[in-house]
């Protein structure tokens, strides 16, 4: 399984009419890079968080957090190449590794039926003779 975005797609996802392809083969790399150290290989759905990330480091390659051009301002998310918790959850997700799961200790050759005494007679006291012991104790 081998995650395949391209240019034109980050272009797209972008909302761009045109791309520097370099750049962005570059951004969808060093993306890739980075979501493999997380999950290798990448499942094919991978490719969302992939594009989110390049999209990220392309669209903002400044790293400009603020920005106030007259009456206006804009606050952009953290700069560069970087990967969100919810984004290391989703590709963990995808690749089967993520959620809750039960450990069974029983071997599987275990007997079903039980192993200790069903009926038995309490008035026989299995482990010897009973001694009754002072009050208080």
């Amino acid at each position: 399984m081998a995650v395949t975005v391209t240019a034109e797609e980050l272009c797209i996802y972008l909302g761009l009419d045109t791309i520097d392809e370099a750049r962005a083969d570059l951004m969808i790399s060093q993306a890739i890079a980075l979501a493999e150290s997380v999950v290798k290989p990448l499942p094919d759905a991978a490719s969302a968080v992939v594009l989110a990330m390049a999209g990220r480091a392309y669209a903002n390659p400044q790293g400009i957090a603020y920005e106030t051009v007259g009456p206006i301002s804009v606050q952009r998310p953290q700069a560069g190449l970087y990967m969100t918790k919810d984004e290391r959850r989703t590709l963990k997700r995808l690749a089967g590794r993520g959620g809750a799961f039960t450990v069974d200790p029983t071997p599987a050759d275990a007997d079903p039926e039980a192993t200790w005494p069903i009926d038995r007679d309490f008035d026989d006291d299995p482990r010897g003779i009973w001694v009754d012991l002072e009050a208080g104790w």
